[in-house]
């Protein structure tokens, strides 16, 4: 046999084992979520990512990968090639990363809304125990309210409590970091949370835009002079968001939240805060005001004293 002969017979010999080999570790199967997000960016910056969420793949992955095509960004819906034990061959996983779409629902977080509404409105749009939510909510963070930005998110239809939460609460701690980055320079999760406390309530009490800075002001003016801060807005936390604060839940209310019975601010949000409000906080109006009453046009009648701000209440 001439040497050409043996080299051509070695190399079949090895492209059978490589063709071989490829297709038997396409065939083998793990568990994978029923939806995974992927990230815009390389394949290779995709298999990191993935990696980093525990999902089973590698960098013969990211070599496959080149040849069957780029993964999708966005939200991908896996369905396992094995109905019993709920696994996917690792050809139709990597095939379905490139060629599948999870059909999406909107979720809504308004400005001022709290996590209790929210949670309520996610069981009913996509069908979760609310209970499962609080659960998974409270794995990714001790922040009872305030942590998730407000915006609109489109996720699937058929995605779990805890890749929901986790999701939700990651999106929205980078957007917080990049927020105080841009704002303040540096991000400092106690500091920058402080100010989104104060934003809630300043959230909950104005009645537009313009009056934020007014009211962060009176916030602060109040504190400096060790004033309590009385305001409702600091009442209509949680399940109360949409509750008009009687004298009577002033008198019975014993949370953390009543500022009317405990100086200082809360010591976790309220509700949801908006960057205007937040950007109010940072940089408050310069008034001397501490008291402020609703008048007839719907906005707010500001003072800087008592005698006044009865006037204001006539």
């Amino acid at each position: 046999m001439s040497r050409t002969a043996i080299l051509l017979y070695v190399f079949l010999n090895v492209a059978l084992f490589f063709i071989i080999s490829i297709f038997y570790y396409l065939s083998l199967s793990a568990s994978y979520p029923s939806v995974i997000n992927v990230p815009k960016g390389s394949i290779g910056g995709i298999i990191t990512h993935l990696e980093k969420n525990n999902l089973d793949v590698n960098k013969l992955d990211l070599f496959l990968l080149r040849f069957i095509g780029s993964p999708q960004s966005g939200w991908i819906e896996i369905h396992p090639t094995n109905a019993i034990n709920q696994e996917t061959s690792k050809g139709s996983f990597l095939y379905q990363l490139t060629n599948s779409k999870a059909a999406l629902k909107e979720l809504k977080l308004i400005p001022g809304e709290t996590m209790y509404f929210f949670i309520e409105d996610i069981s009913a749009t996509l069908g979760l125990d609310k209970q499962e939510l609080w659960d998974a909510y409270y794995e990714n963070t001790s922040y009872p309210d305030g942590v998730i930005y407000p915006d609109t998110y489109k996720v699937p239809i058929d995605i779990g409590p805890r890749y929901l939460m986790g999701y939700l609460i990651g999106q929205s701690m980078k957007q917080h970091k990049k927020n105080a980055i841009k704002i303040l320079g540096r991000y400092d999760e106690k500091q920058w949370f402080n100010y989104v406390t104060i934003a809630s309530i300043v959230q909950k009490e104005a009645a537009n835009i313009a009056e934020m800075p007014i009211i962060a002001a009176v916030i602060y003016n109040r504190l400096k002079l060790k004033m309590p801060l009385q305001m409702d807005g600091s009442l209509n936390y949680g399940e109360y968001s949409h509750q008009k604060i009687t004298p009577q839940r002033i008198r019975n209310d014993k949370s953390v939240y009543n500022t009317y019975k405990y100086k200082g601010i809360p010591p976790y949000p309220v509700g949801s805060a908006s960057m205007d409000a937040i950007i109010a906080t940072i940089r408050p109006a310069k008034v001397d005001y501490l008291y402020f009453v609703k008048n007839s046009s719907g906005t707010h009648s500001f003072s800087n004293n008592y005698e006044k701000h009865l006037e204001n209440i006539k």
